[in-house]
């Protein structure tokens, strides 16, 4: 999303823990003549999510596009689930942040935003969000990811409710809903299950950058001044298979 975005124009910060993660992205961004930025930002707290916006505010007074992309999950036993690290966390950083951040650089949203040219959020969610399944190829063995499904389901929510709220100040909240995507996240599961993960998409691959490149280009630019409130399911259709 980042490349996407930063190939095609725009300016752009990208904040994650890892300075050295980010560095090295930004580098390579930057030598494809991007012009890239980052912060170092652990949104796990609203003091993590309330440092990352006072150093935003230190480099720029306006904002365009928005990416909450910030998540994590966590696999434990249905019996023996941990508080802490299996939900007080996950609800944190998979809610809380979204609507901290969002709250804290509405203003720069906002400003000089038009119906015609409005500003944009997106919040990443996930086709977890609308399964019952907790258990699969993506954990481990007698383990589910009981909280995460969950706190994608707040956040289509949060979504939904960010976009009534903040409309009239014409700035567009919508979501993504990932399916299976190579990540640090998903890198268990497609080394333990990759082939049968493969077998069960009606494309018959997983998600690719190229997937989320386009529709963030669409959700960040003029071509959807006039969504806003949509859960946009990208998962090849795997979430509607029989």
């Amino acid at each position: 999303m980042a490349s996407a975005l930063a190939l095609n124009g725009a300016k752009v910060y990208i904040a994650a823990r890892k300075e050295a993660a980010l560095k090295e992205t930004t580098n390579e961004l930057n030598g494809k003549g991007a012009d890239v930025h980052y912060i170092v930002a652990n949104l796990a707290d609203k003091a993590g999510c309330d440092g990352l916006i006072s150093e935003f505010k230190k480099r720029e007074s306006k904002l365009d596009i928005l990416v909450n992309n910030s998540g994590i999950t966590w696999g434990g036993p249905y019996n023996d689930f941990p508080e802490a690290k299996g939900w007080d966390n996950v609800m944190a950083v998979n809610v809380k942040s979204i609507f901290y951040v969002t709250a804290g650089l509405t203003e720069l949203l906002a400003k000089d935003s038009t119906s015609y040219n409005p500003a944009h959020v997106i919040n990443i969610s996930s086709t977890a969000s609308v399964s019952g399944a907790a258990e699969g190829g993506l954990s481990a063995a007698g383990n589910g990811t009981w909280s995460y499904g969950i706190s994608k389901a707040a956040a289509n929510h949060l979504t939904t409710t960010l976009s009534t709220h903040l409309v009239k100040r014409n700035v567009m909240v919508n979501a993504i809903l990932p399916g299976v995507f190579p990540s640090k996240m998903t890198a268990f599961g497609l080394k333990t299950h990759g082939s049968a993960l493969t077998e069960r998409q009606p494309t018959g691959r997983v998600g690719i950058p190229q997937d989320l490149a386009g529709i963030t280009l669409f959700l960040s630019s003029p071509a959807s001044a006039h969504v806003t409130g949509a859960l946009i399911l990208l998962d090849g259709g795997a979430s509607h298979k029989l």
